[in-house]
C-alpha cells in the first residue's frame, strides 16, 4: 500500500492527504509522522522533511508538488493537474505562488523560532512578510475559479495557515480570497475531513 506520511499541522502534508482524499485514493494510507525521530525522516528524505510519499515498491517521493502530481497520475491524470495547457500552467502557478506565501510565512515564524529573543531579525521578518502581502495581495486581484486543482488546494492550506501563524492579517484586505475560502470548505468535503492546522 502507498503510504503517506505527514504531519496534519503542516501546510505541506495538509495539501498532500486534502488531494489524496479528493481523489478518492483509498489506496493511500495516512501516517502521522509527528511521532517519528528526524533520523528516520533522513532515511527516507536526506533533507529530513515532509510530506513523503512511500510506494509499493518503497521508493520515495517528496516534496509536495511531485506527491500531487503522483497522485493526480495515480487517479488517472488530469484530476487536479488540468490538461488543457493553459489551465494547467495557471494551476501550477498558482501552486508556485502559494507554496512561496507559504515558505515566507514559515521562515517568519521560524526566525523567532530558531533565535534569541535579541538575535531575532526585525528588518528579516519585514523582508518575508512583505512576500506574503504581496504574493496574497496578487492572488486577491482575480481569486481562483473552476475545478478544484493543485493550486486552489495549495492556496486553501496557505490561508489557513496564515490564519495560525501570521495573524489572519490577509483577512483585513482580501474580502475575495474570504470568501473564496468559505465557498472551497463548503465545497470540498475532502477539506473537512482533516484537523485544522
Amino acid at each position: 500500500m502507498t503510504k503517506l506520511r505527514y504531519s496534519p499541522g503542516s501546510p505541506f502534508g495538509r495539501k498532500a492527504a486534502i488531494a489524496a482524499r479528493h481523489l478518492g485514493l483509498s489506496q493511500v494510507q495516512f501516517i502521522d509522522s509527528e511521532q517519528d525521530s528526524d533520523d528516520r525522516i533522513r532515511k527516507l528524505n536526506p533533507l529530513g522533511k515532509i510530506p513523503l510519499l512511500v510506494l509499493d515498491d518503497d521508493s520515495v517521493i517528496f516534496d509536495s508538488p511531485v506527491i500531487l502530481e503522483y497522485l493526480d497520475a495515480l487517479a488517472g491524470g488530469g484530476k487536479i493537474i488540468p490538461t488543457e495547457q493553459k489551465a494547467r500552467f495557471r494551476a501550477l502557478t498558482l501552486e508556485a505562488l502559494a507554496d512561496g506565501i507559504l515558505e515566507a510565512a514559515i521562515l517568519i515564524a521560524y526566525e523567532s523560532r530558531w533565535h534569541a529573543p535579541e538575535a531575532v531579525s526585525d528588518k528579516w521578518i519585514a523582508h518575508q512578510q512583505a512576500k506574503v502581502d504581496a504574493g496574497v495581495a496578487e492572488i486577491e486581484k482575480n481569486p481562483p475559479s473552476g475545478p478544484v486543482d493543485v493550486g486552489q488546494i495549495t492556496l486553501v492550506c496557505t490561508l489557513d495557515f496564515l490564519d495560525k501563524r501570521n495573524g489572519g492579517k490577509w483577512q483585513k484586505t482580501c474580502p475575495k480570497l474570504v470568501a473564496w475560502r468559505e465557498q472551497f470548505r463548503k465545497n470540498t468535503p475532502a477539506y473537512s475531513t482533516l484537523p485544522p492546522i
